[in-house]
């Protein structure tokens, strides 16, 4: 055999290995969420950080995975500080929020967290993979990932890596933005991914003086292209002040405050996620009969 040859047998062998891996992760894994967006800007990592907390918060076991590999967010908006350590059976270890959420971001393999990450893109493919198949995940009632905006490497690799995975789309109430999330309804449809539904973020404004909600970024536009995609709305966030500061300080005490209408409809939005995941495949409930009801 020649060295070619040799290099060749090892590099399929080191393959065959990595598919058995990830096929046994993957299997401990009941539901996978991909969190998308056709724009950036939009709150999409916002929405993927809360919805992970919130369910470990509800007593699930919940994997939070950040696979925006050139602007990674998450462990900062957590307040997750520190490595990415390796176990006995060198694997890596997931960073922990506590004891039901486990996080993996690239930010957490950088000694720097300034370093840029200038990767093209079969770099990026291997190292998605390898969050999966060399990461020791606990089994886990859900894994919520963190995608980049756009339809790119990273979703890709994911809707190839994870078939039955299913997205979450974010996009704001504009029509620039819900341009772009047609984008992303179209790639789910080309790579056979089930969309749970639609989410629309900073809709209207609470005023902190008068107490009336101004429209900032328009209204309604989420839920009307869900209507007319026949998607489901999972539900509208207001725009939120608190926002900022609790994720620059990696705070999360605000989803539990009773009085903040963002918590309020925080939490409608994940219990239409988890009725989405028990029933993927039924009818979206119209907007004007949720209204009704």
């Amino acid at each position: 055999m020649t060295a070619q040859q040799c290099a060749s047998t090892q590099a399929q062998q080191k393959q065959a290995e990595q598919d058995e891996a990830l096929k046994d992760r993957l299997n401990k894994i009941k539901h996978k969420i991909i969190v998308m967006s056709g724009k950036g800007g939009v709150g999409k990592s916002s929405v993927a950080a809360y919805l992970a907390v919130s369910l470990a918060q509800q007593g699930h076991k919940v994997g939070l995975m950040d696979v925006d590999l050139h602007g990674p967010s998450i462990p900062r908006m957590l307040g997750i500080t520190g490595l990415i350590g390796v176990g006995d059976s060198q694997l890596g270890i997931p960073m922990e929020f506590d004891k039901n959420l486990q996080v993996v971001s690239i930010d957490s393999l950088l000694a720097d967290r300034d370093s840029a990450v200038i990767w093209r893109g079969p770099l990026k493919i291997g190292v998605i993979k390898q969050f999966i198949s060399d990461i020791e995940w606990n089994p886990l009632d859900y894994l919520i990932i963190d995608s980049p905006p756009g339809t790119g490497d990273e979703p890709l690799t994911v809707a190839q890596t994870i078939p039955d995975a299913m997205a979450v789309i974010v996009t704001t109430p504009q029509e620039v933005s819900l341009a772009d999330v047609r984008k992303s309804i179209n790639f789910c449809k080309q790579v056979n991914m089930t969309v749970l539904g639609i989410v629309e973020n900073m809709s209207g404004l609470v005023c902190p003086h008068c107490g009336r909600e101004i429209e900032l970024f328009s209204k309604g536009g989420g839920e009307r292209t869900a209507r007319e995609t026949g998607l489901r709305f999972l539900g509208r966030l207001p725009l939120e002040p608190r926002l900022v500061d609790s994720g620059d300080s990696g705070v999360t005490g605000f989803l539990k405050d009773p009085d903040l209408v963002y918590a309020k409809e925080f939490e409608k939005l994940v219990n239409a996620v988890e009725q989405a995941v028990r029933a993927p495949k039924e009818a979206p409930i119209p907007a004007e009969a949720e209204g009704a009801a």
